[in-house]
């Protein structure tokens, strides 16, 4: 790019454009990425415009194509899986749907695990369906009628969830690897409920790991991002689908998950440390009818997760005898979290899947996903463990089924 003289012969507002943007020279490197807020990039002539524009020669252009910020978070997440190659998108469920729809087209189908968040249930359920792509859902921590469903028909994905939500189900993810590519299949997995400091699925055979990068990652609930890692050609698939679709991520976004980063191992231990306080409160209570929290002995898939899994990780379940109207006494009686959505935040936040984050879902998907009227999802924060405890022992006490009549199996009440 020429350099600009302030001497030249321009008029006012030239100047001031062009004076206003220049880039400054930086001979020491920056301790954190910078934040390249800018939606175009200079090139020095017509022939590197368009080597760039057409990925002939590295580097920028536009932002919708590709940013410095985004694309070091980008290779940041890849690093963290041990990955190839990875891509940073808008939100989590625009990493998700950027890894599922690269990869199928009309005709195409997809087998899932039953114990999904729900608003990827939607997504395939509906808005792929629309699309013409089948899904089947199934009990992934039953490997026999995951192959059953597998072979039933030619499969494009097989979709896990490391620990799945809000029901913390553990799928083996290294025998379910070996069935998606014996029958062809190449497994996705979204690893947003362990972090890639728990799991790195990619390690277990999996093909793409996605995440939402607006929780654990980032970790501090002012962000909104996603990304997904694997190989470099199933990667360059997902940029060239995502040139054409849009949900782009913006820089300072990706500075903010960037930032977060270098603490997540201390934040996942904090999270898991006082989540393990909470479950030891909580299971064998009067009104509370089960507890789900890997590393206990009394979790479904314990032995898998303690193979699996390098902890518990930040979040757990537990199912109220007094069904949704005790579970709401719950949430209300709760003096230190917030009563809002999310998870993977340094707030601790107590949530009721069927009105929130499973609220696309009927009565009967509900059951079959295994989310009881009385089922709490928990995302432990940052908080002390002791004040925790207390508050918990509070919010037990308002949620007696004593005194919270139990609601029908079919009521969804909202709770916020």
């Amino acid at each position: 790019m020429p350099v600009y003289d302030p001497a030249m012969e321009d008029g006012f507002t030239t100047r001031a454009i062009r004076a206003s943007t220049r880039v400054p020279r930086v001979d020491q490197p920056p301790s954190s990425v910078p934040i390249y807020q800018a939606a175009t990039f200079a090139s020095a002539d017509a022939d590197e415009l368009g080597a760039v524009t057409t990925g002939r020669q590295p580097g920028y252009v536009y932002a919708r194509l590709g940013n410095p910020t985004v694309d070091a978070l980008a290779e940041a997440f890849a690093a963290l899986h041990g990955a190839e190659a990875g891509f940073a998108a808008a939100t989590g469920m625009a990493a998700i749907h950027l890894a599922v729809a690269s990869q199928v087209a009309a005709g195409d189908r997809i087998v899932a695990t039953r114990a999904l968040y729900g608003t990827t249930r939607s997504l395939f359920s509906t808005v792929l369906a629309r699309a013409g792509v089948a899904t089947a859902f199934v009990d992934a921590t039953d490997s026999a009628a995951v192959e059953a469903a597998l072979a039933a028909a030619p499969t494009r994905i097989l979709y896990l969830e490391t620990i799945s939500n809000p029901t913390l189900v553990v799928p083996d993810l290294a025998e379910l690897a070996a069935l998606a590519h014996r029958h062809g299949a190449t497994l996705v997995v979204d690893n947003t409920f362990a972090s890639p400091y728990l799991c790195r699925p990619l390690e277990l055979g999996a093909d793409l790991v996605v995440e939402s990068a607006t929780k654990y990652i980032a970790g501090h609930s002012d962000v909104l991002a996603g990304a997904v890692a694997g190989s470099r050609p199933l990667i360059d698939a997902i940029r060239a689908l995502h040139v054409d679709t849009g949900g782009t991520l913006a820089p300072f976004s990706a500075f903010l998950v960037l930032r977060g980063i270098p603490t997540l191992a201390l934040r996942m231990e904090r999270h898991q440390a006082t989540a393990s306080v909470l479950a030891d409160l909580l299971e064998g209570r009067p009104g509370v009818h089960r507890v789900w929290y890997p590393p206990r002995p009394s979790h479904p898939q314990h032995a898998i997760a303690a193979r699996q899994l390098g902890g518990g990780g930040g979040m757990l379940a537990f199912e109220l005898d007094g069904g949704a109207a005790a579970g709401r006494a719950f949430i209300d009686a709760l003096r230190i979290p917030e009563r809002t959505a999310s998870l993977g935040s340094i707030h601790t936040i107590v949530v009721h899947p069927p009105s929130t984050t499973h609220r696309q879902l009927a009565p009967d998907q509900l059951a079959e996903a295994g989310i009881a009227p009385g089922l709490l999802r928990v995302s432990v924060g940052l908080e002390d463990a002791a004040d925790l405890a207390a508050d918990f022992e509070r919010a037990l006490g308002a949620a007696d089924p004593t005194t919270a009549a139990a609601d029908s199996p079919g009521a969804r009440p909202a709770i916020t």
